[in-house]
């Protein structure tokens, strides 16, 4: 590496913790006596700030030395690479932050976010959940791939054996038949909202498990919950789960399977573990990581050219072979020259019948997950005012009410029993002079399952109007009474219209009652989901502005079951 040059950063993989990896001082003459040296053409900096993925990083700041050391320079102007190998999921909230995105599991982080000119995560999924979580000004220029990882299966070879490997190839329909047997297979994961590899193998085992025969849904949730029984935050830690002796013993208690990236893999069998990992190649392929080039919106022309030409660098058949040396591939799947002892061949990554990054569906493994994996304390309250009656065309004439009934009871089957849920219904005139019906007290799941689930089947529409404002208020002061400082407490209010109320509180009335009784070290989350264009969106975002939580509106009530997902899923668990 040349003297003179830029200093290279790192987070680590295992801690995520910032630490120097390498630090390059200016020799005598400073940096602009090397940088004549190097381009006498040049004067001036152009200073460009690349985030990589930790593994990947190495190769980009050597090709970045590289070309610095032959005179980089974009119009006259020398060219200073900074290359930092830093977590994507870092990265990725400090770009919610700046954006106003919220990404389920990630956060964001505090004080000013500033995030690099070019960023090359893991995976396109990053850029993906940006856009879908809110960034919608999040518009990041090139976005092409400069490496690849498939994400594999790995199993310890002596399990691995038993599944018919290496001469039987395995789908993720066995993956999941073997993950919810009597017997089951123990599968981990590092959690996918926080890890690429994670989410991959997630999508390609939740897609399994909605096309099985039978409860599509029950088989999903059912995956869910082994995964989620010997996940990880890190990678390190799932890959300290699997066996470190192959005694059968050893073997029945460690972890048998999980899906990571080709590069995980052979970087962990390097390390000659006493039990070496098989890496299985499930049909269909799942999603790979493929390390998007991503220049961020807002860095200026001078870095856009800049940043243009590192790319092109990055692009270069001497790269590729710099990709070899780290476990990485190309990005057509191919291996540059000196690949890792283990490495399979192209054909076990030949791109076809993957599972592709559909938007929908990442949300969906997302939210499922962070629901099936977390707990708290809700009460549900639904709408059953006389224009829930109202026919959804694209729902082959299912009323409001049936659609949201169905999506409520979807839900529900998520919630693992650790969950206490209540259930109210709302209209006006519901007795006693109130606008709302208690149906069931909010309890623990373990106990009262079945009781929501029948209460649910006899929910009807009234031709009574929107009592909103009595209801949210009567919902927010039971929720905050018997408030349990271990859960997140949370109101869901689904509703398909304005408040109608005449002899109910007013806008302002329930504004100010909030404000009063609004306690921070008691806060309650208010999730108002509004469906139809009857909708005032102003009207619930005046109440979600004092309570914290959001507001959801649809068009179409079809909808509903991923936005009530996503709403649970987005809940601050800090509060």
């Amino acid at each position: 590496m040349s003297p003179g040059r830029h200093r290279i950063r790192s987070k680590t993989r295992a801690a995520g913790v910032a630490a120097a990896v390498g630090v390059l001082f200016i020799a005598a003459g400073g940096y602009f006596g090397y940088r004549q040296l190097a381009s006498p053409g040049c004067s001036g900096r152009v200073e460009l700030a690349v985030a990589v993925a930790a593994e990947l990083a190495p190769a980009v700041d050597a090709a970045a030395t590289e070309w610095e050391s032959e005179g980089a320079a974009v119009d006259g102007t020398c060219v200073e690479v900074s290359v930092t190998a830093a977590e994507p999921v870092e990265i990725a909230a400090t770009v919610a932050t700046k954006h106003g995105a919220i990404l389920a599991g990630v956060g964001r982080v505090s004080g000013a976010a500033v995030s690099p000119d070019v960023w090359v995560p893991d995976s396109s999924a990053w850029l993906l959940r940006l856009k879908s979580g809110g960034a919608t000004a999040f518009d990041p220029g090139n976005g092409a791939s400069i490496a690849r990882s498939p994400v594999v299966v790995g199993v310890p070879e002596p399990v691995a054996s038993r599944l018919g490997w290496p001469a039987q190839e395995l789908t993720w329909s066995a993956l999941v038949g073997q993950v919810n047997s009597a017997e089951p297979l123990k599968a981990g994961t590092v959690n996918p909202t926080r890890d690429a590899a994670g989410l991959s193998g997630l999508l390609a085992l939740s897609a399994a498990a909605a096309a099985v025969g039978g409860d599509g849904q029950a088989a999903t949730v059912g995956a869910l919950r082994a995964l989620s029984a010997s996940s990880a935050e890190l990678r390190q830690e799932l890959l300290a789960q699997f066996p470190t002796s192959a005694d059968a013993t050893t073997l029945a208690g460690s972890l048998g399977a999980a899906a990571l990236s080709e590069e995980d893999l052979l970087s962990y069998n390097a390390r000659k573990p006493a039990v070496p990992l098989a890496a299985l190649y499930p049909k269909p392929a799942a999603t790979p990581l493929d390390y998007p080039y991503a220049v961020l919106p807002g860095i200026g022309s001078a870095k856009v050219s800049a940043a243009r030409m590192l790319f092109d660098v990055l692009t270069t058949a001497s790269f590729k072979d710099r990709l070899a040396s780290l476990s990485l591939r190309a990005p057509d799947g191919t291996w540059g020259a000196g690949a890792p002892e283990g490495a399979s061949s192209p054909a076990a990554d030949d791109g076809s019948a993957t599972v592709e990054l559909d938007p929908l569906a990442v949300e969906r493994a997302v939210s499922s997950w962070s629901i099936a994996t977390q707990s708290g304390r809700m009460l549900c309250v639904i709408d059953v005012s006389g224009s829930m009656r109202e026919p959804v065309a694209s729902a082959n004439g299912a009323s409001r009410q049936q659609v949201t009934l169905e999506a409520a009871g979807r839900g529900l089957h998520l919630f693992d029993d650790s969950w206490e849920i209540g259930l109210w219904e709302f209209s006006t005139n519901l007795g006693s002079g109130r606008d709302y019906r208690r149906l069931v007290e909010i309890g623990p799941l373990s106990g009262q399952r079945n009781e929501l689930e029948a209460a649910l089947t006899q929910i009807q529409p009234t031709r009574g109007d929107t009592g909103l404002f009595d209801t949210v208020l009567a919902a927010y002061e039971a929720v905050q009474e018997d408030w349990d400082q271990g859960q997140v407490n949370s109101i869901v209010l689904f509703t398909d219209g304005k408040n109608d109320d005449d002899n109910g509180i007013s806008q302002q009335q329930l504004i100010a009652e909030l404000e009063r009784i609004k306690d921070p070290e008691r806060p309650v989350q208010v999730v108002l989901i509004g469906i139809g264009a009857d909708v005032s969106k102003a009207e619930l975002e005046s109440i979600t502005k004092v309570t914290g939580g959001g507001s959801f509106i649809t068009e179409d009530p079809t909808k509903i079951g991923d936005i009530f997902l996503k709403a649970i899923a987005l809940r601050d668990t800090d509060s």
